[in-house]
């Protein structure tokens, strides 16, 4: 079954399994999103509402739970990229911005970032890449630091759903 054809109507017209298959990697290693919305009965008619109900999971998650997704999302141009171990839409997204093209002092430069955000905030730093390059990544990435931990989680989250919409406008593209 076809995303396209998955999204209307579902999760009503298709089962848990193929609705969990197609949409549990929407967010990053985090299916208890998609299994939510299938569980609680959301209808959806189109990708902007199963984007929305999705959201509203997220958003009404706990924080732990929350920090857990955060927490699931690898670091830019860190090791996981570097080893490939990422998963493909996550290897899809950096490669989209080059990040798999970084000279030396730029991967030098993001995982001294890498590190640096992550003590601070206590998860990974998280942004939406497609169209942007990698200085600009980097400029963003320097800015954010700035952030207290309150306005940077509410950031991260932000930039999680970015990141779904982008991965359920791809699927329904497929």
């Amino acid at each position: 079954m076809d995303s396209n054809h998955a999204m209307r109507g579902a999760p009503e017209r298709i089962s848990r399994d193929a609705f969990i298959t197609l949409f549990g990697g929407v967010y990053e290693h985090s299916p208890w999103v998609a299994e939510a919305v299938f569980d609680d009965g959301i209808v959806v008619d189109d990708l902007s509402q199963l984007a929305q109900a999705m959201a509203a999971v997220v958003d009404g998650a706990s924080r732990e739970r929350q920090l857990a997704l955060l927490r699931a999302h690898p670091d830019l141009a860190g090791r996981l990229a570097v080893r490939g171990e990422l998963t493909k839409a996550s290897t899809d997204e950096q490669k989209s911005a080059g990040l798999d093209q970084c000279s030396h002092e730029e991967l030098e430069r993001f995982q001294s970032l890498n590190k640096a955000y992550m003590n601070k905030f206590g998860f990974p730093f998280i942004l939406a890449v497609s169209s942007k390059t990698r200085t600009q990544i980097l400029e963003n990435f320097g800015a954010r630091l700035e952030n207290s931990p309150k306005q940077e989680f509410a950031t991260a989250l932000r930039e999680v759903h970015k990141i779904a919409r982008i991965r359920l406008k791809k699927l329904a593209e497929k």
